[in-house]
């Protein structure tokens, strides 16, 4: 027999629904669902975040009602999720606990408990949430199979059937009941009309078993059944029958044939100490650290990089962030403002309409808790190269121009930098780490393989878009001006190179003040032609010969408290393309603003100012004959299905990177 659930997925801040469509979202899709739940009194898995049931409350309280005397009398269970739709792996740990906690306030004051399972929300999961999950009191968490399936092959596929435990790296534990993103998608097409009964029942009937199975029958959106969102072009018109009615008669043909029974998804862990159940799984992977339902195409960068103006408007909630955390009076409407304003919504495919609102209360919710302080200075246009000796500096500052290199030198750092390559870094060197040089170009022909034929720099700009010839800023660098900074204690060189985008201005600083003597790399681009298509910089191109290829890590936060540590043993390229049209497959959250990369002696450490500019991480490492290459990449944008170049694109854009070197061990630990 083979024992379905169901997860029932609700969002009244669905990306394309304006809000005076709601009410009509309210009668055409969840009415539906409780009526139906009542109908056959089938044990529905229903879940929505405190928002939704907030904003439905608000319309119509008899559904809030009626969903309440459904799970807490009949056999319907409600999941949670928290207040906001926000996607974990994106923002820093405090927001995760803010909104987990806010929406179990919800849910125990609209419908008199806390939840015990929470789905992930758009099934974007990374071992740092786990703890999360935990602290908030919940029992279990829902996550979508097929994904990280994908990237461990060691797994049974039976598993896929039972409950298992999700595994932090850090020893925590909270058991799963799985998502099943095909599953799902066959539901959608049979409620569509696009394949009927006998097709849909054959392919149910191909996860039958000898022995006892449960299995995700449904775990996805309901505001897409008799009504249409209006999110794609090529969406399906309703079905004259109704999907709902062919919903109803597919509960009832199911009801009916003994080879299948529903339950809810709380009962599926009595299976946990059954034969296949219980393993504990790592769900993330060095070539997947953050997996998110469905296929590749819909990866975690659709809501950090792409929409309409994800880098900016995360860049503004990130600002909020540090405005709050540094306000003791800041309070859980102030919080609860945050997690709404970094709901997944606004950031895929919102209309027109609701961006205007959003921008208008984005900003002002920025001005009121005064966040505008965090925004970065901007950078001038620097002077022109004086000959030597360059004035105004320390006697321990070394300074010294080679053709094309000009190199700076202190007793801590030794950089190298080309200037027929817009300053591209050649070689770096931390002196108290170690005697090679860490990062910096890979000459063309380091490599015998005419694969990998080409000069890999480090500090650059790359903009790829369709239709047009790659653009960089690797071309001479003919301003520049050299100084030393006695606030900050550190030399500063500058240039300003035209692209065919807009004026770049790149900054240099070299500090060895400190206990951690680091460079700091800026960015500023007057983006006043924005161009669709992935811009990604601050390249950091390690040395295959000063780091260990058995032992090489990276690590980052990506929505919990702790590191998360991925060690790369197999190919990685997170900054492939999936397709024509999506031009990234993977990147790593980087929310605790720090990336480690290295091995068992010592690691560089890149620090992003998220609140200059919320930059993600990605990872290329790849295997070269005896040799290797292994790059950590820096996104601002990249190109999906949700990307719409506007106005508010033109904005300058401002990155700002740190990177030192520490001697310590970041394997992942056993």
């Amino acid at each position: 027999m083979l024992q379905l659930y169901t997860i029932f997925h609700l969002n009244i801040a669905y990306s394309s629904i304006e809000e005076e469509q709601r009410p009509e979202v309210i009668r055409r899709c969840y009415w539906p669902l409780l009526r139906l739940a009542r109908k056959y009194d089938l044990p529905f898995g229903i879940e929505a975040t405190g928002h939704t049931l907030e904003a439905i409350g608000f319309r119509d309280p008899a559904w809030v009602e009626e969903l309440r005397r459904l799970t807490t009398e009949g056999n319907c269970e409600f999941i949670g999720s928290g207040y906001a739709q926000i996607i974990g792996p994106l923002v820093p740990a405090d927001v995760n606990v803010a909104n987990l906690r806010l929406g179990n306030q919800v849910y125990e004051r609209l419908l008199g408990f806390r939840p015990d399972i929470a789905l992930v929300n758009e099934q974007a999961y990374s071992a740092g949430l786990v703890q999360h999950y935990i602290d908030a009191g919940y029992r279990a968490i829902a996550m979508e199979w097929d994904n990280p399936y994908r990237c461990h092959p060691e797994w049974n596929p039976e598993w896929r059937y039972f409950p298992q435990i999700a595994y932090g790296q850090h020893g925590q534990e909270i058991p799963l009941i799985w998502n099943n993103a095909i599953a799902f998608q066959k539901f959608q097409r049979h409620a569509y009309g696009e394949i009927e009964l006998p097709e849909y029942l054959e392919y149910l009937c191909r996860h039958l078993s000898e022995q006892s199975r449960v299995f995700p029958f449904y775990g996805n959106d309901v505001e897409i059944f008799d009504f249409r969102p209006g999110r794609y072009h090529t969406e399906a018109s309703l079905h004259e029958d109704g999907e709902w009615n062919r919903i109803d008669r597919l509960f009832e043909a199911l009801l009916s044939d003994s080879r299948f029974c529903f339950m809810r998804p709380n009962q599926a862990l009595d299976l946990l100490n059954a034969p296949g159940a219980g393993n504990r799984l790592h769900l993330e992977s060095p070539e997947q650290p953050i997996p998110v339902k469905k296929q590749e195409k819909y990866n975690i960068t659709r809501w950090a990089v792409t929409g309409r103006d994800d880098l900016g408007i995360n860049t503004t909630c990130q600002r909020i962030f540090e405005s709050l955390k540094a306000k003791p009076a800041s309070n859980d409407d102030d919080w609860r403002e945050l997690c709404y304003l970094w709901s997944s919504d606004f950031r895929t495919h919102i209309t027109e309409k609701r961006w205007k609102v959003y921008r208008e209360r984005l900003a002002a919710f920025e001005k009121k808790v005064g966040s505008e302080r965090f925004r970065p200075r901007l950078i001038s246009a620097p002077g022109l190269w004086q000959d030597d000796p360059v004035p105004d500096l320390p006697a321990d500052v070394r300074v010294a121009r080679n053709e094309p290199y000009l190199t700076i030198e202190t007793d801590a750092i030794k950089i190298r930098l080309n200037s027929r390559r817009g300053f591209a870094i050649d070689a770096l060197w931390f002196k108290d780490i170690s005697t090679d040089w860490l990062c910096g170009t890979i000459h063309h022909g380091y490599y015998d393989d005419i694969n990998w034929g080409a000069d890999y720099y480090t500090g650059h700009l790359v903009l790829e878009s369709p239709g047009y010839r790659r653009i960089t800023d690797l071309e001479p660098a003919e301003q520049v001006s050299v100084a030393y900074e006695q606030a900050t204690e550190s030399v500063r060189i500058q240039t300003e190179i035209l692209l065919d985008c807009g004026k770049l201005y790149k900054t240099f600083s070299i500090n060895s003040s400190g206990d951690q003597p680091y460079i700091g790399i800026d960015y500023q681009l007057d983006w006043s032609k924005p161009m669709a298509g992935s811009l990604r910089l601050g390249y950091i191109t390690i040395n295959p010969e000063a780091f260990s290829q058995s032992k090489l890590s990276y690590a980052t936060h990506n929505g919990g408290h702790d590191l998360e540590y991925f060690k790369m043993t197999e190919p990685i390229n997170h900054e492939d393309a999936v397709s024509f049209l999506i031009s990234a497959k993977q990147a790593l959250g980087c929310t605790g603003s720090i990336i480690k990369l290295g091995d068992h002696n010592h690691h560089i450490a890149v620090i992003v100012d998220k609140s200059a500019g919320a930059l993600v991480g990605m990872i290329h490492y790849q295997k070269i004959g005896n040799s290797y290459i292994c790059r950590l990449i820096w996104s601002a944008q990249e190109m999906d299905d949700t990307s719409r170049m506007t106005g508010e694109t033109a904005e300058l854009l401002r990155c700002s990177l740190r990177v030192s070197a520490v001697r310590t061990d970041i394997t992942p630990p056993p």
